[in-house]
């Protein structure tokens, strides 16, 4: 969540972070009210136990008529200070929910507005040109069945709809894709990690998700628990309630998981193939850091996934993502979108946010200061989350290695990771 003390000192900061959000400004409002509440009515509860505890030893001390004097003035102060405490909680957790509904301040300079509203930053290799080719691309449910790759048929007789097997080639092509994903990362630093898909209430809401009111989530009511839509979610809470040490730098870790979103939104778009799905694979990469370390943190993020597809010898852009399309817990969020070229569009493949220390503070994540050699006071860590590799990507493979029969030609740097198969037939 965001920070309350620098909310108090820098509100216009905020305002302008929630209008370039396109998020309802009359909060930040509210929370100030709610935090002048709170202290008020904690000092109020302070005084009134001040003077019960001053009262109790004169009650110690009295004797006769005067003793029972002090002990009705004890009983009333004490329903007084049982009072105050009562409304102190009220005012407490009022100022912890709207402090809750705020989402993270951006960082200056990202573009404002809505989903349409990106920068892009940059564009990256040649669009593959069909025509000049002499032949109409397929698209990459066509090319996989012709593989038997991909079986969507049985995997909606199985599970419904958006759901599918990967099946032969299909199901090496993502194995392949995982490890090559997972060697970069390893490269990199990071610390591979198999982890949970399910998930507490408070990991899901510590990591920025709104359980009460996000269609996204699939929940399990009955043991109270939720399926991630990411791995970021477990690596998150993986270090709640605990004080880190990051006195050598950055701690990464490369999260590999099966993936669950119900896609709410999502009808009667991306219905064909395996664009937008309920289940999936994904390596997502997490680091922990210094608040100073996050800006360049987040570079590095986006120059490993820039990297992967580069291997995949895939014709790519950034955005800059605008405001009001990051999410609860991003400051800034960077997409690498593939050309996909049935769609004669860029289909987003991975997405790199930083989210300062919007997570670590529902999450207790902390690190000790130094200051002059010395260990100090603790303080909240930043968070970071990057996709390395995921499912979909075997939508941008397909379509964009595919020859006039039907097969798909492997990128070199994939072949070893396929027992050196050059072309998927």
């Amino acid at each position: 969540m965001i920070d309350l003390k620098m909310l108090t000192e820098n509100p216009d900061l905020y305002r302008a972070s929630q209008r370039a959000r396109g998020a309802d400004e009359s909060l930040i409002d509210q929370l100030l009210a709610a935090d002048t509440a709170r202290r008020e009515t904690i000092a109020t509860y302070e005084r009134l136990r001040a003077e019960q505890n001053a009262f109790s030893k004169k009650v110690g001390k009295a004797k006769g008529d005067e003793r029972a004097a002090l002990l009705a003035e004890v009983k009333e102060l004490a329903a007084a200070v049982k009072s105050a405490q009562a409304e102190s909680d009220t005012a407490a957790a009022k100022c912890t929910a709207l402090q809750r509904s705020i989402p993270n301040l951006i960082i200056d300079g990202i573009p404002a507005g809505g989903e349409d509203d990106f920068t892009v930053v940059k564009h990256v290799g040649t669009i593959r040109d069909f025509k000049a080719e002499g032949f109409e691309p397929l698209d990459h449910l066509q090319i996989a069945e012709k593989l038997d790759a991909i079986d969507m048929e049985r995997g909606a007789k199985v599970s419904g709809s958006r759901f599918y097997f990967l099946k032969g080639i299909g199901a090496r092509l993502e194995i392949a894709m995982m490890n090559m994903a997972l060697d970069v990362a390893m490269d990199h630093g990071f610390i591979p990690m198999i982890t949970p898909t399910l998930v507490r209430p408070e990991t899901m809401q510590g990591t920025g998700f709104d359980v009460e009111h996000d269609d996204e989530i699939y929940k399990l009511e009955r043991d109270n628990m939720y399926l991630v839509g990411t791995s970021e979610v477990a690596l998150a809470g993986y270090h709640a309630d605990e004080i880190m040490d990051l006195s050598d730098g950055p701690i990464r870790y490369a999260g590999w998981s099966s993936c669950y979103r119900r896609e709410a939104g999502s009808a009667g778009k991306d219905t064909r193939g395996i664009i937008r799905v309920h289940q999936f694979n994904k390596l997502e990469m997490f680091v922990y850091a210094s608040v100073e370390d996050a800006e360049a943190e987040h570079e590095k993020l986006l120059a490993m996934e820039e990297d992967m597809l580069g291997r995949m010898e895939l014709a790519y852009r950034v955005i800059d993502t605008a405001a009001g399309d990051l999410g609860m817990s991003a400051a800034r969020k960077f997409d690498c979108e593939a050309w996909v070229p049935t769609q004669g569009t860029f289909r987003e493949l991975t997405s790199t946010s930083n989210c300062t220390t919007f997570q670590a503070r529902r999450l207790n994540v902390r690190e000790r200061e130094i200051v002059d050699g010395k260990a100090g006071k603790t303080r909240s860590v930043a968070t970071l989350n990057g996709t390395l590799a995921t499912t979909r990507w075997i939508v941008a493979i397909l379509e964009n290695h595919q020859n006039p029969d039907g097969s798909v030609n492997v990128p070199k740097a994939l072949q070893p990771y396929l027992g050196g198969l050059e072309v998927l037939k």
